[in-house]
């Protein structure tokens, strides 16, 4: 098996939706529990052959979105994807209404009962259109983002590639860099504003169709929120207000000191040490060798994986002309493989792109015989414990990354989590506000991101960068787009992510036990229901957050940070 030679067929809808009827119908006819299983794994088996086509042409298209070819494949997906959604609806009404219904929730587990109930309330066919004008919009957005390109240091180049140069050592290239890089987004204002002010007016109207009072409440249950809602997020939000902004604002503070400045600016964020930041030692090519050196000695299980990855192609990590900005895994459940997509610019965040996509495909990989497609991953707040747990296992292997740079990788590392938190929950109390206020023209949208900046991150100074000063950051943020309210989830994940942190530090093998069972159970159960299974506490208890908050900080205070 070789991704790059696999060959891709568009899929006829026709075909599929006769087929799929044909097993719906005999599933509903079925006389016994045993019919009932047997015709729903077949129907399982259909849907998920729709969905690895779909995911290859995703794939090769966000690989090179200049592909004709596949950004057609890209559009018939886009244009029959909620029409596969008809019919999944279809599915869903048969399940919740069987009469075997308690047989096949024994058999499968009850989340995929709770999350087929949820879905049938984001779906009705008269918002077909609406659905099909939302995924034009969206790639519209993805194609828009993937043709940035600036000039720089006498070359013209994509967004993507600025990342050394705003970790640069001098502070003129970094804020030269930082300019640089929101000079496409403010030549392309006007699009991107009215290409996100469709996207809320369809969405706030499919929501008013489907029986909403906002499309907020719709978010949730397309994301399978089945045991949490928007007054807990609000909560939470709060709580990293109270416990981690002071952190965050000391790490600041202490950052200005060692830099020598008198104000941290936006382009000084990144910088972190006067002696530059921890950096990979070696080529893309060194790292991966390096990268399945680390997952053969972490466990027997990733060092297979890995090499699995390695040799067939399933993934892609350089960054090239006509390529979608940012990384990504997702699965191919015909293959029974994983991909995972990046974009390495030779900065710490390779690394990071090296644990985290691979903490997503090993729970993938670890979950590839869970026939049901909704358990392949869990909900997205679940998902990403996975990634952000992946990143702190693997501390052991960072020496063969970044040499003499390890412990200060260690610190980078982990303050990094904490600061990145305050922006997560900015990000998602922004998209709680303009969903609930869908009237909103975009300059009121830019006003209230800056409002809610001066709450979240306090110490930000954009040092006079006009495009950014009018509230103008959250645009480059692809979740606001293509998946709304998807964002909230890293923080989730990253106080989860932090607690296997410190039960690594005590007992590592009982850690990677609990890793790995949580790895093989994927969707299979709902986000707090996965966290009870292995002992974990809830990021929504009180205590949660400054318990972790106390322990992350214990660790980088006993670091002296001005000896980097």
């Amino acid at each position: 098996m070789n991704f790059n030679t696999y060959q891709y067929e568009r899929p006829n809808f026709e075909s599929f939706k006769q087929k799929y009827n044909s097993l719906l119908n005999l599933f509903i006819s079925s006389t016994n529990k045993e019919a009932s299983i047997e015709a729903l794994n077949s129907l399982n088996s259909l849907r998920n052959n729709w969905d690895s086509k779909a995911q290859i042409a995703f794939i090769r298209n966000s690989i090179n979105t200049k592909d004709e070819f596949y950004e057609k494949e890209q559009a018939f997906f886009d244009e029959y994807g909620p029409l596969n959604a008809e019919l999944d609806n279809k599915y869903f009404k048969a399940l919740v209404n069987s009469k075997f219904e308690p047989d096949l929730a024994e058999h499968f587990g009850v989340q995929f009962i709770n999350l087929a109930k949820a879905q049938l309330k984001t779906f009705d066919s008269s918002i077909i259109p609406d659905l099909q004008l939302e995924n034009k919009l969206v790639s519209s957005y993805s194609k828009l983002i993937s043709s940035g390109t600036v000039e720089f240091d006498g070359k013209t180049m994509p967004i993507t590639k600025l990342g050394p140069y705003m970790v640069s050592s001098d502070r003129n290239v970094r804020k030269n860099a930082r300019i640089a890089s929101v000079t496409f987004f403010e030549e392309n204002e006007d699009e991107f504003d009215t290409i996100y002010d469709k996207l809320v007016k369809i969405r706030t109207q499919i929501a008013l169709k489907l029986g909403f009072d906002s499309f907020t409440e719709l978010a949730y249950l397309r994301l399978g929120r089945t045991d949490y809602d928007k007054q807990m997020v609000s909560s939470y939000r709060q709580s990293i207000v109270k416990q981690i902004i002071p952190i965050t604002s000391t790490l600041y503070k202490q950052q200005c000191e060692r830099l020598g400045l008198d104000k941290l600016k936006i382009y000084d964020e990144s910088y972190r040490f006067n002696t530059g930041n921890p950096t990979p030692k070696d080529s893309a090519d060194i790292m991966l060798k390096n990268g399945l050196k680390m997952y053969q000695e972490l466990s027997p299980e990733t060092g297979t994986f890995f090499e699995k990855m390695l040799n067939e192609n399933f993934l892609d990590v350089l960054s090239k002309d006509g390529k979608a900005p940012g990384g990504y895994c997702t699965m191919i459940s015909d293959l029974k493989m994983p991909f995972i997509f990046s974009n390495f610019n030779g900065t710490q965040g390779d690394v990071d792109v090296l644990t985290h996509e691979t903490g997503h495909a090993f729970q993938a990989y670890q979950s590839r015989n869970l026939q049901i497609p909704e358990y392949k991953f869990p909900t997205y707040e679940a998902s990403e414990i996975h990634s952000m747990s992946m990143e702190f296992l693997t501390w052991p292997w960072m020496n063969l990354f970044f040499g003499e740079d390890t412990e200060k990788y260690y610190y980078s590392h982990l303050s990094s989590a904490l600061l990145f938190m305050p922006y997560g929950a900015l990000i998602d109390h922004f998209q709680h506000d303009v969903y609930a206020n869908p009237t909103w023209s975009p300059e009121k949208r830019k006003e209230r991101y800056s409002e809610l900046e001066k709450i979240y991150q306090p110490d930000r100074d954009y040092d006079g960068i006009d495009y950014l000063e009018r509230g103008n950051l959250w645009v480059r943020q692809t979740h606001v787009f293509m998946e709304p309210f998807y964002y909230i989830d890293y923080t989730l994940a990253q106080i989860c992510a932090l607690q296997f942190w410190i039960n690594n530090n005590k007992d590592k093998e009982q850690t990677w036990q609990k890793y790995l069972d949580l790895c093989s159970l994927g969707g299979s159960k709902s986000f707090l229901d996965l966290l009870n299974s292995i002992d974990l506490l809830s990021p929504f208890e009180p205590e949660c957050i400054s318990n972790v908050a106390c322990e992350v900080n214990k660790f980088l205070d006993s670091i002296d940070s001005s000896s980097f």
